[in-house]
């Protein structure tokens, strides 16, 4: 593999073949596309098939989830947003969502929480380290869904017990610009995280801006093609998470995601780029490069090609070279392949001490290695994490685990009125009626522009029940950002409800949703 002296600082470009590529290719490219001429309207329209090939573009377009009349007005509609901050301006129909909310969404990185219990336990700081990669490269499994999730409703809450010992709750304290507060613990963990958007649409995409302090920062993919197929982004963040036994602190930085063909087409997720994980507390770092699907193409010096020449970490795969003739620099052209992720755990003094491979919808695995990123003598490739059976032929592709997030076996006792699993639109949905579902989430949608009228009227401002906004505010190139904090409310509140003797008779599945901040909003 290639060696420190091939690509500088191991940490940031070198000290392996992995790193040394996502070094030599931060700037990565975006597939070759090819516009689709053959639809009266949308010329210059690019559509990529899931397995991130063109040719068959005019074929591919005409497939996905729309009928052709509502693809049609669905684009129609959407041109006069171009500009726009489309975050919670825009109403989408329920044929895209999922029945689950974004706070949901945010709860499902707990699924394999486990992996973090195991790097609090670790005493070897270096595997403590892959651990803790290896569970945030478990969530891609369940990002890959191609469905979009309910925005929450101001005040919306979600709650979750019966996993692994945790206590997970997340509260909306923004509508728009939507922003979501989660605050997670078990006897190993705490898991903090705020999520704020910022959007602008411009006819072919969203692009996200990344409005977000130190513990969070949402990523965006800007596409530059002007025809290009709308997509939605979802939001990734920068996150902090502290184990308990070691007190390290760890400081997550995911890859962009983008969502191809999200109109014309099969709707199909990739999230190609870096992510790196930093102990703030020692220095150490993990640094995974996620390999972008379809072919590629991409200018390099020839200080990377020797990386490029040398066998894979795993098997006798081999990239696939071929050289431009008449350039001052190569341009290799490849075969990626989808959901692969390569990488190391790098010491403080930027030293590749464990190298990590696999793919992140199925397993993960390390080995100790050599300052030059080579595996030790004598040591043997170790499974580390390995996806857990899933449900076959799901409508959503959902895992045992995300039907358990919505299942009210995972809610505490006294279940807050205003938990995402009571929202009668996300219920119908889950449950095949979509007429419904579409019908209910106009109706929330309605009372929460009454709730702010009525709001905007008395002079007054939301307050967020779990969550304090703090007199920090925080100043990004996009704009201020209020910074939040869990203010320990939440646990007093459980801890009042599990010591009571008082049994608690109430079929949970007949508490009506009220997130709402007056009476009058809720009796409607």
């Amino acid at each position: 593999m290639g060696s420190k002296d091939q690509g500088g600082g191991a940490a940031s470009s070198g000290g392996g073949f992995f790193s040394s590529f996502a070094a030599g290719v931060r700037s990565w490219g975006t597939a070759v596309h090819k516009s689709v001429n053959g639809l009266l309207g949308y010329e210059g329209l690019e559509v990529i098939n899931p397995e991130g090939g063109t040719d068959d573009a005019e074929e591919e377009a005409l497939r996905g989830r729309w009928k052709q009349e509502d693809r049609d007005g669905y684009w129609k509609m959407m041109h006069k947003y171009i500009g726009s901050d489309v975050t919670s301006l825009v109403t989408l129909p329920v044929i895209i969502f999922e029945p689950m909310t974004m706070l949901q969404k945010m709860a499902e990185l707990m699924e394999y929480c486990e992996l973090l219990d195991k790097a609090d336990e670790c005493e070897d700081p270096h595997m403590r380290m892959a651990y803790a990669s290896a569970w945030a490269v478990s969530v891609y499994f369940a990002y890959q869904r191609p469905w979009k999730p309910f925005n929450p409703i101001l005040g919306e809450t979600y709650e979750m017990v019966n996993h692994q010992g945790i206590s997970f709750l997340a509260e909306q304290v923004s509508h728009h610009p939507p922003m979501g507060v989660a605050h997670c613990e078990n006897e190993h963990f705490t898991y903090d995280i705020t999520s704020k958007l910022k959007t602008k649409f411009l006819g072919n995409s969203v692009e996200i801006y990344p409005v977000g302090r130190y513990i969070v920062t949402i990523v965006f993919v800007f596409i530059e093609t002007i025809k290009s197929n709308p997509c939605y982004i979802l939001p990734y963040h920068r996150t902090r998470v502290t184990l308990k036994k070691s007190g390290v602190v760890l400081d997550l930085v995911p890859p962009p995601t983008k969502v191809n063909n999200l109109i014309f087409g099969r709707t199909w997720i990739d999230s190609p780029g870096e992510m790196v994980l930093t102990n703030l507390t020692t220095g150490d770092k993990v640094v995974l490069y996620f390999q972008p699907c379809g072919w590629f193409g991409y200018d390099i010096d020839h200080q990377f090609l020797v990386a490029f020449m040398i066998r894979r970490g795993r098997g006798e795969q081999f990239i696939q070279l071929c050289f431009a003739k008449g350039l001052s620099q190569y341009t290799v052209h490849f075969r990626a392949g989808r959901y692969e992720v390569d990488g190391y755990v790098y010491s403080a003094e930027e030293e590749p001490k464990i190298m990590i491979t696999g793919k992140w919808n199925t397993f993960m695995s390390c080995q100790p290695c050599d300052q030059e990123g080579e595996p030790l003598p004598g040591t043997e490739l170790k499974e580390i994490w390995r996806i857990a059976p899933t449900p076959q032929n799901d409508k959503y592709q959902y895992t045992h685990f995300a039907h358990k997030i919505n299942s009210f076996d995972t809610a505490p006792k006294k279940l807050l009125a205003s938990d995402s699993r009571l929202r009668p639109d996300r219920y119908a949905l889950e449950k095949g009626d979509m007429s419904k579902s579409g019908a209910e989430k106009s109706r929330l949608e309605e009372q929460q522009r009454t709730e702010k009228r009525t709001r905007e009227a008395k002079g007054e401002q939301f307050t967020p029940r779990w969550f304090n906004l703090t007199d920090v505010v925080g100043s990004t190139p996009w704009g201020d950002l209020e910074i939040y904090e869990y203010n320990g409310k939440y646990s007093e509140h459980r801890t009042a409800i599990d010591s009571s003797n008082v049994a608690d008779e109430t079929d949970v599945t007949s508490i009506k949703f009220n997130p709402w901040q007056y009476s009058s909003s809720s009796s409607q």
